[in-house]
């Protein structure tokens, strides 16, 4: 049976250099980094060091880099944490964010009485701007803006340029949740001076369990996890000194091939577009995710012409032929829930219809593409 795998949005393929720099840290650095003797000093002193990597490849101060279990923490820390320690009152967003963000603000509401505010989105999925600054306009209160830069679903890229000149217009911070992006794009928080963004080591080929916060110097923000004074005080609990090992080589490997990966990546994209357009002419692309100048490069998400009763073994047909996609986000695809970000732009009738999300990376070839569109075509004409 083939083995292919295209759900990249989701996790990643750990590279080699990643696991083989993990084990060596495992094996003869285990002190604990708060330790003062020489085992302890040995592993501060890695963690440090990574620390300072990932702040120089976003042109950031190592303070200001603040190591967590992934995306959905920094998320939270920051989200919450913005309200209980900036007085935050009111925070605007939208209702195709990832579910860190979007549950969270939601229990901030109901805890804190927040002002929840969303922007209203065009069919494709893009934030209205004019009605960002409206809202942003009309309120007096201590604002903050949270908007990602790439949906993980439907891959739509954000202006971030553009809301940064409207949070700083209207005295707003400004959080991105980044996860997408990070690994992927090049980011300099100088030139792009958003106050919060968040990353997740195993989006870019790094190992799950480890992410982290870009807090700007000096923000104001508490721990939101209290116990030990690790991580600038941000952050109690020993660090997991493997897991930043790994997240330093996977950034450092990710930038290093950025142009050549995303190269490829972009046409494996294009390719796919062409191939699947041609062979299964009245499938529709979801959101951007079809134009190349507007998505991310790294995945696209297709409406299949397929009536909804035979739709729910298509899944279940591509796993059988070897073919690893989604119908979402994986923190949806078991819930049996649809997808909260198609169901915000797509009609009742197109929601009727299967949506699968394909994402791509270095690791795949047009062969399995081939293989991919031919499977779906059988299944669409059986």
């Amino acid at each position: 049976m083939k083995n292919i795998y295209l759900d990249n949005a989701a996790t990643t393929q750990v590279r080699e250099s990643v696991i083989v720099k993990m084990q060596d840290a495992l094996a003869t650095l285990y002190g604990n980094p708060s330790s003062t003797h020489s085992f302890g000093r040995s592993a501060k002193t890695v963690v440090e060091s990574a620390r300072k990597t990932i702040a120089k490849g976003l042109n950031a101060h190592p303070s200001e880099i603040i190591f967590t279990s992934g995306g959905t923490e920094a998320d939270n820390m920051i989200l919450r944490c913005a309200v209980r320690d900036l007085g935050v009152r009111t925070i605007i967003t939208s209702k195709i964010e990832h579910h860190a963000v979007l549950h969270t603000v939601e229990e901030l509401e109901k805890e804190y009485g927040i002002k929840l505010l969303y922007v209203d989105l065009d069919v494709f999925g893009n934030p209205n701007m004019g009605h960002l600054e409206k809202l942003l306009q009309n309120d007096d209160s201590k604002k903050l803006v949270s908007l990602m830069h790439v949906n993980n679903e439907i891959g739509n890229l954000l202006d971030i340029d553009e809301v940064l000149v409207l949070c700083k217009k209207y005295s707003a911070y400004f959080h991105s949740d980044t996860v997408q992006s990070i690994g992927h794009y090049n980011w300099d928080v100088k030139k792009t001076p958003v106050d919060f963004m968040t990353a997740a080591a195993h989006k870019f080929h790094g190992p799950k369990g480890i992410g982290f916060a870009f807090i700007k110097k000096n923000s104001g923000l508490c721990p939101l996890i209290s116990g030990g004074s690790q991580e600038r005080g941000l952050r109690a609990g020993t660090e997991a000194f493997h897991n930043i090992v790994g997240l330093e080589e996977a950034f450092i490997n990710a930038y290093d091939k950025l142009n050549e990966e995303k190269a490829l990546v972009t046409e494996l994209k294009r390719y796919f577009i062409e191939k699947l357009t041609s062979e299964i002419p009245k499938v529709k692309f979801n959101g951007y995710s079809g134009d190349l100048d507007k998505s991310t490069y790294t995945l696209v998400n297709v409406c299949l012409p397929i009536e909804a009763q035979k739709a729910l073994m298509l899944l279940f047909h591509l796993d059988m032929k070897g073919v690893a996609c989604s119908k979402g986000s994986a923190c949806q695809s078991g819930s049996g829930m649809g997808s909260h970000v198609l169901a915000e732009i797509l009609s009742e009738e197109q929601m009727a219809r299967p949506s699968l999300r394909f994402s791509f990376s270095h690791y795949n070839t047009k062969e399995e593409l081939d293989y991919t569109i031919a499977v779906l075509k059988e299944f669409i004409e059986q």
